[in-house]
């Protein structure tokens, strides 16, 4: 199979501009000219092997860092907005959207934006009469939505918290199965805080509680002690790094005050998930336990889902690990949480494919579960998928349940102890599966529960299949 072109103009002129050079000493030092430096950077030519060396070896740069992950998934963002039926006619050219992705990713941010409003803004006057309508619903995105996509194209990946909270678990002097007492002992050492089990957070339905003048942190007894070390490593971020979450959530020019809230939570999230996890120290066990959920959580004391969530946040400059998807879905099928390091993007809108692994996790509930899938793209995936459920406390209280979905490429599979078993080599074991209906070109499906935006559909009358239309 022939290699795929890489262009990374916009990367390439970063990296240039990050080092203060011009054209002709950047041209000069990688041994190329300037008018083909001149060609790289606005994409009219691609980056051949030796220029990719020479960058490795000349400035450090980490050549998988060019690969495009980044523009894929905007790509695909967008290509999936375009088949919206909102913008009628042809949609433009693959060519073209690759050259607005390489070129002006701003734009291509900002078209999406504008399809957000113009779907809210659909939707809200299919559903809504006229007076609910002018009570001041808004067509933007909402505050979760807008974080949601901050995370994603940050590659679900905040190195400077990442490197904070490896440092601080680089601080505790204590055991993993202590960690709980561990992080209670260093945020009362150093900021004063006392936690305690119970308290304001004894109450059904609470998890953590802080008062801020008694300088108390109190937490659900209920709680998991993985979940009581997430909540303490949670408050120390907001406490102890409150000035560099409010610079990240500052550059990212949110709309809204509770999008702003929303993200510190979730940066808060992020630190703690990387301190009871720590980068380097979680990847090499990863890696020798070959991903081994269970005994990654033993471990660690931590959670399945702590986790799988930290699995795919292993995408650090220099040292990334197996780039994995990973997502959350509860009974409905919505799905909670999302984030993919792979070319496996999850639909905007709409449900997940209904012949993917992680629906039928309810079926069997605290096992772990395996799937060969393929994609419309092509590509082939080792897909796992288990549930979890986080009880609430005695006989009437409601009871969360999820399933989890954690997969990689099948070209990683040797490094997940979960395809020892697996004929990954055979066609057949790959079931075909896709984003979701409204996207997917599948003919065949026998799952398919709404025809694809972008394909003239064909109604027999005189005949009838399992799905009673079919299409270009």
């Amino acid at each position: 199979m022939r290699a795929r072109k890489v262009f990374a103009g916009r990367k390439i002129r970063s990296i240039r501009t990050e080092r203060g050079l011009t054209q002709a000493a950047f041209a000069a030092q990688l041994g190329i000219s300037t008018s083909y430096l001149n060609q790289i950077e606005n994409n009219q030519r691609h980056v051949t092997a030796p220029v990719l060396m020479a960058l490795a070896e000349v400035f450090a740069v980490d050549i998988k860092d060019l690969s495009g992950n980044d523009d894929d998934r905007l790509l695909a963002d967008l290509s999936e907005a375009l088949a919206d039926p909102l913008f009628s006619g042809d949609a433009p050219p693959a060519q073209d959207l690759k050259l607005v992705v390489q070129n002006t990713p701003a734009v291509a941010h900002a078209f999406l934006s504008m399809h957000q409003a113009l779907r809210r803004a659909g939707e809200r006057l299919a559903e809504l009469d006229d007076t609910l309508e002018r009570s001041g619903a808004q067509a933007e995105p909402t505050p979760y939505e807008e974080v949601r996509d901050f995370f994603h194209y940050m590659d679900n990946y905040i190195d400077w918290l990442d490197r904070a909270a490896e440092d601080l678990a680089g601080q505790l002097d204590a055991g993993r199965t202590d960690r709980t007492r561990a992080l209670a002992g260093f945020i009362e050492s150093r900021h004063g805080v006392r936690t305690v089990i119970g308290g304001a957070a004894a109450r059904p339905g609470a998890i953590r509680r802080y008062d801020r003048h008694s300088k108390v942190l109190s937490l659900n007894p209920r709680s998991s002690p993985a979940t009581r070390a997430f909540q303490i490593a949670h408050q120390l971020a907001l406490i102890a790094h409150s000035d560099a979450i409010d610079e990240i959530v500052r550059k990212a020019a949110f709309r809204s005050r509770d999008a702003e809230a929303i993200c510190r939570i979730g940066l808060a999230n992020y630190f703690a998930g990387a301190a009871l996890l720590p980068y380097g120290e979680f990847m090499e066990a990863a890696r020798e336990l070959r991903h081994d959920l269970e005994l990654l959580a033993e471990r660690f004391g931590a959670s399945i889902e702590q986790v799988a969530h930290r699995l795919s946040t292993l995408q650090r400059p220099g040292l990334k690990g197996v780039p994995f998807f990973f997502a959350r879905v509860d009974q409905a099928g919505n799905i909670t949480k999302r984030h993919s390091a792979t070319k496996l993007q999850f639909a905007r809108f709409g449900s997940a494919c209904p012949l993917w692994n992680v629906h039928s996790a309810f079926e069997t509930p605290n096992r772990i579960i395996r799937q060969l899938a393929e994609t419309p793209d092509g590509i082939r995936y080792l897909c796992l998928a288990t549930t979890v459920s986080k009880p609430g406390g005695g006989f009437r209280a409601p009871v969360q349940r999820y399933a989890l979905a954690l997969g990689c490429e099948v070209r990683h599979a040797g490094e997940l102890v979960y395809a020892d078993d697996l004929d990954t080599g055979r066609d057949e074991a790959f079931e075909p599966i896709g984003i979701s209906c409204r996207i997917c070109e599948r003919q065949d499906c026998h799952q398919r529960a709404v025809p694809p935006l972008k394909h003239k559909l064909f109604v027999d009358e005189k005949a009838r299949d399992t799905v009673p239309y079919s299409f270009e």
